[in-house]
């Protein structure tokens, strides 16, 4: 027997499978899907077996493997299928799609394992009035007593002594069991009584029960109900045996949604994302794929979850950029639910107030069917005030406007909470000699360094680089240094001295680092021990904290300055989603939104909750400029040390592909990457802007082929989320 092993090495000249016999004594453990440890030259490496070949039918000589790894395969059939699926659709090794699907615990990975978690437990091995006559002193005695109706944990009888229980399990009178014991604790909060439907979510709901030919795009604004339409929906699937996978984009709106499911659903939940351990993901992967569950929740990895019997994927928060992986395999998870969908003849259900343009217009022609559901829950939509900010700096209010600081004392003396937004983290964000002008920047990234005043660094966010703050200029040695810019740390600074009463707690990168933390945040403010929630983006989407009444954006128009055709749509969403953390209950909801440009479309439509108006003049303004949704995008990243090899480089495959005349295809560049130098490596940049995805394609894959074997680096993204 020979089998085709597809092996670990990502490299992209090796991209394809390798022919190995089977010793006799391992054929019947050979199933394809499982890893086996095979010989590769002089190392050993694991591979997924992906063909059974029972005849040689080749004349060179093959190796033996080494080992079968798995007692059941880790790629099922559906997973297999969709990794070449990937393959083909980002142009990335076979292997590099597999690895991605799989935790740690699992990927083709010589030397490293993660163990099973097991609790050993103690019971009688014989009835007790058996047992107690074979004790021979009062501690034998006790621990055949403290067994008598139960099992106990062998730690619970730590205190007894262990040569007595060890004697007992020699003598055969008690036994020793290993259970195993997932690592991610299950609790889930008490029973909740199902709220009574609107009218909007029960006709959203029986038009996704009913509707099977489409995916539907429930389009809701900010607390309209959208998550007990997706409850509901599940509820209808489990009732036919069908499973579900709900997908979050980021690991903050977890624990909350998790605790509203597992009210309703209790234990019946895995969870999969990037904050659990290597151990907690492997359990609950192996919970998944045991049939244990029947939902899953969690962000982007999630969809890989080897569920059987698929129902229905839910995507809450369709639009966020988080959905595309940004590093090889550049896939789009709508294109993996989309896949798996129609593999398990299932719904799909992508779920926004703030759709993106595509998905939208993909409604608008049919492609996905449109549920809308218009109004809140309770009819309470936040009260929206534009602040703008250059009449505020001429009285002297460089962070905070008068509006919003009214608004937050009157929050906080009435007992209830402010929610601030401030889309940059750090203290300050640029460092600058006010003698010669001199700005701190990265020496390997060639970009303004941002100071953390907690640690007392400068850090990169690019690279990592770090350095303790300078008090004198390195190039003239003054020591008036300023510091521009702001970030959370500052703001937070700036609310625990100017606003009376508050108690303000930050939620960023630099504060969600450590395990848990994002729960552990979000429950201290659903407890009320903090009263300002001061956050990043990461606090805009889908939190639900009853006693917020005020939210405030600070430098709201900063996101339009990025050098991105969907900037305007990035700072409508960002607007728009951190606008409805307000007023989701009984309280009325007031947002202040500041910034220089607050004229500006995305601005103004955001705080007229007008996605419609915002949706028909960002789409006038791209067809004018020939961007999605008129046409496709691809992005070719080039990557290298030396800058002008990586330029001539990048101007050879422009000249290669103008030279092919594709038709309805614009190539723009080669041009500097909007971050041109990332630790000492230069990025230059290729746009094509094209309609027929097959014809693009087939050079792509010439190209890509083509530099397999070359020094300068080279990825291609079709459909990037920014430029």
């Amino acid at each position: 027997m020979f089998v085709e092993v597809l092996v670990e090495i990502k490299a992209k000249k090796i991209d394809k499978t390798f022919t190995y016999s089977v010793p006799k004594n391992l054929e019947k453990s050979i199933e394809i899907g499982k890893r086996v440890l095979v010989p590769f030259g002089k190392q050993k490496l694991e591979g997924f077996i992906l063909k059974l070949l029972n005849n040689k039918t080749f004349d060179y000589e093959t190796k033996d493997i080494i080992d079968v790894i798995d007692i059941k395969p880790v790629l099922n059939n559906e997973l297999l299928k969709l990794g070449i699926f990937i393959k083909e659709k980002t142009l990335c090794n076979l292997i590099t799609a597999y690895q991605t699907m799989l935790p740690t615990a699992l990927k083709a990975k010589h030397k490293i394992k993660i163990n099973k978690k097991y609790i050993t437990y103690l019971s009688l091995n014989r009835n007790y009035n058996d047992a107690i006559t074979v004790a021979t002193n009062e501690n034998q005695k006790l621990i055949i007593e403290k067994l008598k109706n139960n099992k106990i944990k062998k730690s619970d009888l730590k205190n007894l002594s262990l040569s007595s229980i060890n004697t007992l399990i020699k003598k055969d009178v008690i036994k020793e069991e290993k259970i195993e014991k997932y690592r991610l604790k299950n609790n889930y909060i008490k029973d909740t009584i199902k709220p009574k439907l609107t009218k909007e979510q029960e006709q959203a709901i029986t038009k996704i029960n009913n509707d099977y030919e489409k995916p539907v795009l429930l389009h809701g604004v900010t607390g309209s109900g959208k998550t007990e339409v997706y409850m509901q929906v599940i509820e209808n699937n489990l009732r036919e045996g069908k499973t579900a996978i709900v997908l979050v984009p980021e690991i903050s709106l977890t624990p909350q949604l998790v605790s509203t499911f597992k009210s309703r659903f209790k234990d019946d939940i895995a969870i999969l994302h990037s904050g659990l351990s290597d151990g907690e993901k492997y359990d609950e992967w192996r919970k998944i794929e045991n049939n244990d569950v029947s939902i899953v929740i969690g962000a982007r990895s999630a969809i890989f979850a080897p569920l059987n019997k698929i129902g229905v994927i839910i995507i809450d928060e369709e639009h966020s950029s988080n959905y595309k992986q940004e590093n090889n395999p550049k896939y789009n998870t709508i294109d993996i639910a989309l896949f798996r969908t129609k593999y398990n003849n299932a719904k799909l259900i992508l779920g926004s107030a703030t759709p993106s343009i595509e998905s939208y217009t993909k409604a608008k022609i049919g492609i996905y069917d449109l549920v809308e559901m218009k109004n809140r829950v309770n009819n309470n939509l936040p009260h929206v005030t534009l602040v703008d900010m250059k009449e505020e700096y001429r009285k002297g209010n460089k962070i905070i406007s008068d509006e919003l600081k009214n608004k937050m004392i009157k929050a906080i003396n009435n007992g209830e909470q402010v929610m601030l937004l401030l889309n940059r983290r750090g203290y300050s964000t640029t460092t600058v000699c006010k003698e010669c002008g001199y700005t701190l920047k990265c020496p390997n990234c060639d970009i303004p360094l941002v100071y953390h005043k907690n640690s007392n660094y400068s850090r990169c966010h690019y690279c990592g680089y770090a350095i303790k703050k300078i008090v004198k200029c390195p190039n003239c040695d003054s020591e008036d240094i300023n510091d521009y810019g702001m970030g959370t740390e500052k703001l937070e600074q700036y609310i625990k001295l100017n606003i009376e009463n508050s108690k303000v707690i930050r939620m960023d990168v630099d504060t969600t680092s450590k395990k848990g933390a994002h729960e552990k945040i979000i429950k201290q403010f659903e407890n009320k021990e903090y009263n300002v929630l001061i956050g990043t983006q990461m606090i805009s989407k889908g939190l639900d904290f009853p006693f917020v009444s005020v939210v405030g954006v600070i430098n709201a128009d900063q996101t339009l300055n990025i050098p991105d055709f969907r900037s305007s749509e990035r700072t409508f969403e960002l607007l728009n989603q951190v606008a409805g953390r307000a007023g989701r209950s009984k309280i009325k909801g007031e947002v202040v939104i500041q910034g220089f440009n607050i004229d500006h479309y995305s601005i103004v439509t955001s705080s007229n909750h007008d996605y419609k108006t915002f949706y028909n003049l960002e789409l006038g303004i791209r067809k004018k400029l020939g961007y999605s949704p008129y046409y496709n995008l691809c992005l070719i990243k080039l990557s290298y040390k030396d800058f002008d090899t990586l330029l001539k480089e990048g101007n050879k495959i422009v000249s290669y592909l103008k030279s092919k005349n594709l038709a309805n295809t614009k190539i723009l560049g080669p041009s500097v990457s909007s971050i041109p130098k990332i630790n000492n490596i230069y990025y230059v940049s290729i746009v094509i802007k094209y309609k027929n995805t097959n014809e693009l394609k087939k050079e792509l894959i010439y190209i890509d082929n083509l530099y397999k074997t070359k020094k300068v680096n080279l990825e291609c993204d079709l459909n990037p989320i920014r430029l």
